[in-house]
């Protein structure tokens, strides 16, 4: 089943004397970014969150976490204040007012509303207990993700299949159309020339005009491309079988599908191939738009 590379996982637990919740959002990237936003004091686990999402298969996407950690009950934590950053933060807060014309209102409580001023230090073995921690909430947001992606890409795989069976039966009705516009065709060309060789005295070979016609209407013939075509089809149907990731399989197979049409329409000169053919490219348009959300 295909993912949709558009998806949101949301998760909340109290555990460990901390309050985590953890959110997890992304929207489609020709490759994985990932983005994480941790409170500073434990912004040492950022490493671990990229490896972590990509063993569970999060392959592709601009992803984005935020993870909010509150400790609610630990006495081994202290708390002291980043004395360097709390300098900056109220030098800017003054420099905002003087430069606005705001009004100095700066208070203990004002300023502590920023958490970021304050370093909580717990004990080195903590580290691993914090990640232990974390992991149990992380693990729920991102099955709840990977679910939302699940959701959100059988939806997209319907859609998917019901423009490719429709662009099948196009490539029928043009293989129609074009075998009898090849054989009617021939004979025009052939009529042509007979007549435009009598009308000028001119001694031809029957030959020869038979192989010429043959060679040019084979020319313009598309059996090929609508061979071509109809194993792309089959192509697209297995790929979207496929538990793997899939998008850029599915972005290469429209290009060939689209070079196939192309050159149907260049060949063809049949009004109503013709008209087919704009539909045709019309539908895979769309399928290439669908495919850009596709993990």
């Amino acid at each position: 089943m295909i993912r949709s590379m558009t998806a949101f996982g949301r998760a909340r637990a109290a555990i460990g004397g901390k309050d985590i919740t953890v959110e997890i959002k992304s929207v489609n990237n020709r490759f994985f970014d990932c983005s994480v936003k941790l409170p500073r004091s434990f912004s040492y686990l950022e490493e671990k969150i990229k490896p972590y999402l990509q063993a569970h298969s999060i392959s592709r996407g601009k992803v984005d976490v935020f993870i909010g950690i509150d400790v609610t009950d630990s006495p081994d934590v202290g708390i002291s204040i980043d004395e360097g950053y709390t300098a900056q933060y109220i030098s800017a807060l003054k420099t905002l007012g003087e430069k606005f014309g705001l009004k100095d209102d700066i208070s203990i409580m004002r300023v502590a509303q920023n958490k970021d001023i304050f370093i909580q230090t717990r004990p080195e073995d903590d580290a691993e207990k914090d990640w232990n921690d974390l992991s149990v909430v992380l693990d729920e947001a991102i099955g709840k993700f990977i679910e939302a992606r699940r959701r959100e890409g059988s939806n997209i795989e319907k859609d998917l299949l019901l423009k490719i069976d429709s662009i099948s039966k196009s490539a029928d009705e043009i293989d129609r159309l074009s075998q009898s516009d090849s054989q009617n065709y021939r004979q025009k060309l052939e009529e042509k020339l007979r007549d435009m060789l009598s009308d000028n005295r001119i001694v031809f070979d029957e030959n020869r005009i038979l192989t010429e016609c043959a060679i040019f209407a084979d020319k313009i013939a598309i059996d090929e491309e609508i061979v071509r075509l109809r194993s792309h089809f089959d192509a697209f149907r297995s790929i979207l079988a496929s538990d793997e990731p899939v998008g850029r399989r599915l972005d290469f197979l429209v290009q060939e599908l689209n070079r196939e049409i192309n050159t149907i329409g260049s060949k063809s000169a049949n009004s109503a191939i013709t008209r087919i053919v704009v539909d045709v490219k019309c539908e895979l348009e769309k399928i290439r738009e669908q495919i850009q959300n596709i993990e």
